[in-house]
């Protein structure tokens, strides 16, 4: 049952599971790991429908899998997880975006590589989130800065995984995951929920629309459904030696996202007109809220989709900002398109404030190399 419309004071990771709920989850397998666990515990207690399911697995490269098999029999289905456990996702991860199997990954960053910090907050999986699994494939993620959002995106990793057949991920930290703040359900939330296409034709499940999207087909009706990681054609046969197919279907693949930008990326601009701009995402931009909510000078591109990389927002900030300064906590994995970006946009200087080792940001830090660069 879900949560009633109403204010609550809630942790990061509740609020991921009250967003679940709502988006009509109704399979979770996970594995316990810090500090995604309290995902599981919380979905442990409310997945207790005669139609709903949750599982703890083994290890997460059967968490993944089942998640996978769950979304083909139908059913909105997610996993969470951390660090390694990301790390072993990643081939199952490619095989979901070669079948065009929709499913949420949450992964509540931690420090790593290898077993790092299990218990602080890092953005460290960025790149590893859009390159991880081998091959040209695209996905889409969301960074959540605090517990509203972290419902709100979740709701929204839902949506747009149904929407475009595609994983979509939740890239939560420890700082944000464990925080503790208010959250407000609505009345209406906007849920999109997977159509079961008539079949009319035995072929209908292989139409393409204009979003480049395949209707999902239906076990059981109409056609024989064929589910497969290797190159396939639009019928989908077996075709891994035709040069010509595999590039129609990985290009389809990755355009069904990319020409859709403008619907997935989603940002928020503090100050756009200030000749300084920060460019920040996830509890990396915290800081900066801080600095950008005193000082009239300093703006605040915070970026809430991450994949595909939101490039029309950030040319758009830097065609009119003199410098710009990119907040991460890693040693800077979107800095370089970030950067690539805004100097083809217009910007005379980019510069990057890069933090590891458990603690975002601080607001006298972001001063502080504000003061650097000559903008305060």
């Amino acid at each position: 049952m879900r949560a009633r419309p109403g204010e609550y004071f809630l942790q990061g990771n509740e609020a991921c599971v009250e967003g679940a709920i709502v988006a009509g989850v109704r399979f979770f397998a996970g594995y316990p790991i810090t500090p995604s666990t309290e995902i599981a515990e919380g979905l442990a207690r409310r997945l207790t429908g005669t139609d709903e399911v949750f599982l703890q697995m083994e290890d997460e490269i059967a968490c993944i899998s089942a998640v996978i098999g769950a979304s083909w029999g139908g059913v909105k289905s997610m996993t969470a997880t951390s660090g390694p456990g990301f790390s072993l996702m990643q081939e199952a991860i490619g095989y979901a975006a070669m079948s065009e199997t929709p499913v949420v990954i949450v992964n509540v960053m931690r420090g790593g590589p290898s077993t790092g910090q299990p218990t602080r907050a890092s953005q460290g999986d960025v790149m590893q989130t859009k390159w991880g699994s081998h091959g040209d494939y695209q996905v889409i993620a969301f960074a959540p800065a605090s517990v509203q959002e972290m419902f709100d995106l979740t709701v929204e990793a839902f949506n747009y995984a149904e929407k475009y057949r595609v994983p979509a991920f939740l890239l939560s930290d420890a700082e944000v995951g464990h925080m503790r703040g208010p959250l407000t359900i609505p009345d209406k939330i906007r849920i999109v929920n997977r159509k079961e296409k008539g079949i009319k034709r035995s072929d209908e499940a292989y139409d393409i629309s204009d979003e480049l999207v395949h209707p999902f087909p239906v076990f059981g009706k109409g056609h024989k459904t064929m589910i497969t990681g290797m190159t396939h054609a639009e019928d989908s046969r077996i075709e891994p030696e035709d040069p010509k197919i595999h590039q129609e279907l990985v290009k389809r693949l990755s355009q069904k996202v990319l020409m859709n930008r403008k619907d997935i990326n989603k940002w928020e601009v503090m100050c756009p007109g200030s000749k300084t701009m920060v460019v920040s995402y996830g509890a990396a931009s915290l800081g900066a809220m801080e600095v950008a909510s005193q000082d009239d000078r300093i703006g605040l591109l915070r970026l809430k989709t991450i994949w595909p990389f939101p490039e029309e927002p950030v040319a758009e900030i830097a065609s009119h900002c003199d410098r710009m300064l990119v907040c991460e906590m890693n040693l800077g994995q979107l800095y370089g398109d970030i950067k690539r970006v805004a100097l083809e946009a217009g910007c005379r200087k980019v510069e990057l404030l890069s933090k590891i080792g458990g603690d975002p940001p601080t607001p006298s830090e972001v001063r502080h190399k504000l003061h650097e660069m000559g903008a305060i």
